[in-house]
Formats: structure tokens, sequence, C-alpha cells
């Protein structure tokens, strides 16, 4: 069956980068729009970005657009997550997600939509 599997989180200052992955098994990551979410302790799990299954169009939430960006590599079935100017704000466990069912670049933003989840990698941002 297919799995996701997060990796890259850790422990970074305050203006620091990581770059996060996520390896999918199967044959049909190609066919699906993929995304990151985060949740902090005590918060709800929001929307980080998303990107179609071409890797033509992407969006990025608000609170950290200009400094983490998406992208994939199809032909490796690997999404990616680049974090930049981190901030103790960015502090979370980060999931990545797949919308299989997804109809072309049709991008979604609502986590209702996602129906495969990996395990998640916790990102720590110190003051």
């Amino acid at each position: 069956q297919v799995q996701l599997v997060e990796s890259g989180g850790g422990l970074v200052e305050t203006g620091g980068s990581l770059r996060l992955s996520c390896a999918a098994s199967g044959r049909a990551f190609s066919h699906y729009n993929m995304g990151w979410f985060r949740q902090a302790p005590g918060e709800e799990r929001s929307l980080v970005a998303v990107i179609s299954m071409t890797g033509d169009s992407t969006y990025v939430a608000d609170s950290v657009r200009g400094r983490f960006s998406i992208s994939r590599d199809n032909r490796k079935s690997t999404l990616f997550l680049q974090m930049s100017s981190l901030t103790p704000d960015d502090t979370a466990v980060y999931y990545c997600a797949a919308h299989r069912t997804a109809y072309f670049d049709t991008l979604r933003r609502d986590m209702r939509y996602y129906d495969l989840w990996g395990q998640g990698t916790q990102v720590t941002v110190s003051s």
C-alpha cells in the first residue's frame, strides 16, 4: 500500500533553515496533489503549502509565504518543503499528505481533501 514518510526535522535556531522531505511508496505519486500541514501544541492542524501533481501550481499560506517553498520530484516520488528565516512560531509537527482523488492540477486547501498522511516530523525553533 502507499505510504508517506517525512524526514528532515530537528532543532534549529531562529533565522535558520531546514529542508523537509516526504518519501512516497508506490507508483501513483505523480497522480497526487500534495500538501504540507503543521500542528503546534494545543493548536489545530493548519495548511502550510500545497502543490499540484505536475508541480506547475503551488499555494503557500500567508504566515510562511516568502520564507517557505514547496516542490516535488516525481521521478523520485519525493515531496520537499524548504524553510528559511525560521522563528519559534514555526515550531510544530510537520505532516505531508496526499490528495489522491485530485483532478489534474486543481489545488485544494482544505485538509478534508487529503486522505493519506505521514506520521510527521518535529521542527523546533529555539529563541
